[in-house]
């Protein structure tokens, strides 16, 4: 029996119709998955169910039954009611979802008191709970913090701890391992799916991430520009896929074989919510589109199996092939080092009492070295906290280190004042993590991207006065827009009016425009859906073999440090735990560490590792543990891993790993 049914759900934005039609249904204790490029009307879905639609928007037609209840003629009172209790959400940006000025704890709470009746001291230790429950070390400090002290990853798991404070029936989830590492995100995956098959509770899995698609999802819903194409369950879709939009999907999808060669990718983009389509709305991106693909919506046509499929040809789609090789992306007549790395530290003081005096410190990066050449991509990968995101922040002195020293082609980064680090702006930028966080909402993006063009006197834009008239914007931006597969009429937009997918092209964008020969990428592609990702690694791996640009690539993706990483470094708690080649590190690991990195990593096929998945959480770096940080979980650690860190050692010319057992 259905616990939600959804029938013709047509969303209307004034002319524009970002969802247009759409019908599914999800049983007790069934995962059913939208996937689907952004802008595509997955979360505009979501929040139609949920009735949190902005002020502009409306449900035109249509009813969504929940347990027999239609939620759309529900009074607003009644569906206070069903928001948290009855359906919980987890939605796609942290940082817009939690209020800034409560601690995580009260944020949690409030979901507690309504839906479970619990306050005080009951309140706080089923909020230490759930924090535990989805992975997040001290628990108990952590409810006392607030959203913006904490990383991209473990804000995603408030959120998602808030969600199921209510113990909903339904838990409609947006994107909820995006900005989460493979471990963690195992740990929440097999989370979801206990809570959901102990408590027969339903999921609605909204995702770009083909592999999380093979690992929960029972039947799969493809959307595309407002309109469900193809509905399959698992096992079809992933051995036959349907419609030439799926079977393009994963065609882009990195891995290995394709290192130094181009994805397949998708021509042009998803139609805007506004366009009305006489026919198939696929059909200007599709190589198989016929004649009357353009003069009729296609009809659902039934496949074996529980398919179907919305498209006029007849079985499944033709195969795609995979974008030709075009060699190595490395430059490799560079031997001398653009960055420099030794010993870098970033602590932070921990202070309490009336005199807010330092009682410790939290050891964010402690003592990390690394090198990277020119046209040269590294790839660090670890553990959300782990301190990735802050290493990459004190290399580029946003956050000026505690000690060690950094150099960017042979000039000390640590030393210099705010003024003289101004002219060495334009050869290092950073893409951010969480890209509705770095755009100024009150400008347009035409302006934002231009704005760095001329405060670094880069591209022409002018060194003084704005940034510019509207003519010189458009002309100057919409090339860059166009590279990272955005429109050049979307100059004259704000930040706002894009997904969060968009949003993260438009700061690849910013970051590009000032022509840097260092580019730090924190987490870039992890808010992108496989066709959108494989034109920005395609577009990366362009830039930097024409202008021999360097990456440090943080990520969490191992597929995409698979293809694009010439070097992986390995971090956990504040140092590098093994360092070396790509092939190295992913095909030859040695260190326990990066081992159950790879073994958490969600496979399109489905196969398992047989490498026991990382057991309890990563110990706060305000107490780091004795000896080897990595003993506590490790499941080699004996009496020398408790005493003393393991110095370096080597196998072969590049491979280092700090393990006793390696």
């Amino acid at each position: 029996m259905s616990i939600l049914e959804v029938r013709d759900m047509a969303i209307h934005i004034r002319e524009a119709r970002p969802v247009d039609g759409v019908s599914f249904d999800i049983a007790a204790g069934e995962c059913f998955t939208l996937l689907g490029e952004s802008g595509c009307g997955k979360s505009m879905t979501a929040l139609g169910l949920m009735r949190l639609l902005p002020a502009a928007a409306q449900v035109a037609s249509g009813s969504v039954s929940f347990e027999g209840t239609d939620l759309l003629a529900l009074p607003e009172s009644g569906m206070r009611d069903i928001r948290g209790g009855g359906i919980g959400m987890i939605f796609q940006e942290p940082a817009t979802s939690l209020n800034p000025v409560l601690t995580v704890g009260r944020q949690i709470g409030e979901a507690l008191e309504l839906h479970a009746g619990l306050r005080g001291a009951a309140a706080r230790a089923r909020a230490a709970e759930l924090l535990d429950l989805v992975g997040i070390p001290d628990p108990l400090r952590r409810l006392d913090e607030f959203p913006f002290q904490l990383s991209g990853g473990l804000r995603q798991r408030v959120m998602i701890a808030c969600a199921l404070a209510g113990s909903p029936r339904l838990l409609i989830a947006d994107e909820p391992t995006t900005a989460l590492d493979v471990t963690i995100q195992a740990q929440v995956l097999d989370l979801l799916d206990e809570l959901r098959r102990k408590q027969d509770m339903a999921l609605l899995l909204i995702t770009h991430d083909l592999g999380v698609v093979a690992r929960m999802a029972d039947r799969i819903g493809v959307m595309y520009a407002g309109q469900l194409v193809e509905e399959a369950p698992r096992a079809q879709f992933f051995t036959q896929p349907a419609h030439p939009y799926s079977v393009r999907l994963f065609a882009a999808l990195p891995d290995a074989e394709r290192r130094g060669g181009r994805l397949a990718t998708i021509p042009g983009s998803v139609p805007a919510a506004e366009v009305r389509h006489a026919g198939c709305r696929f059909a200007d991106r599709c190589s198989e589109v016929m004649p009357e693909c353009r003069n009729a919506p296609p009809p659902w046509r039934e496949i074996a199996g529980g398919q179907r499929v919305r498209c006029v040809l007849p079985g499944a789609a033709p195969a795609v092939a995979a974008g030709v090789g075009a060699g190595d992306t490395a430059a490799h007549a560079e031997t001398r080092p653009l960055l420099s790395v030794r010993d870098l530290q970033v602590h932070f003081p921990i202070r309490r009492g009336l005199l807010q005096r330092a009682v410790g410190a939290v050891r964010a990066v402690d003592g990390m070295s690394l090198q990277l050449l020119p046209g040269r991509t590294l790839a660090l990968v670890g553990e959300s906290g782990c301190g990735k995101t802050t290493a990459g922040k004190a290399m580029l002195q946003l956050i000026r280190p505690t000690a060690g020293s950094v150099q960017l082609d042979g000039v000390e980064l640590t030393t210099r004042s705010t003024h003289e680090l101004r002219p060495l702006r334009a050869k290092m930028q950073m893409v951010f993590q969480d890209p509705f966080a770095s755009l100024n909402p009150r400008l347009r993006i035409g302006d934002i991207i231009a704005e760095g063009m001329q405060a670094l006197g880069t591209g022409g834009m002018g060194d003084s006065g704005g940034v510019g008239s509207d003519r010189d914007t458009a002309a100057k931006v919409g090339p860059l827009l166009e590279q990272v597969g955005l429109r050049a009429d979307m100059v004259s937009r704000y930040p706002h009016e894009f997904s969060g997918g968009q949003r993260q092209r438009i700061a690849i964008a910013r970051a590009l425009a000032v022509h840097p020969q260092l580019l730090i990428c924190d987490e870039p592609t992890s808010a992108l859906d496989v066709s959108v990702q494989a034109q920005i690694l395609n577009l990366l791996s362009d830039l930097q073999r024409e202008l021999k640009l360097a990456y440090l690539f943080i990520t969490h993706n191992i597929a995409v440090v698979d293809y694009l990483a010439h070097e992986v470094a390995v971090m956990y708690l504040g140092r590098v735990v093994e360092y070396g080649s790509a092939d190295e590190v992913l095909r030859s690991p040695r260190h326990p560490y990066t081992k159950a990195l790879l073994a958490a990593v969600p496979r399109v096929d489905g196969a398992k590792s047989e490498v026991p998945k990382l057991a309890g959480d990563m110990p706060s770096p305000a107490k780091p543990p004795s000896g080897c940080h990595f003993h506590p979980r490790c499941p080699l650690a004996d009496a020398a891993c408790r005493l003393s860190y393991p110095g370096e050692t080597r196998f072969g010319a590049t491979q280092v790993v700090r393990c006793f057992k390696a």
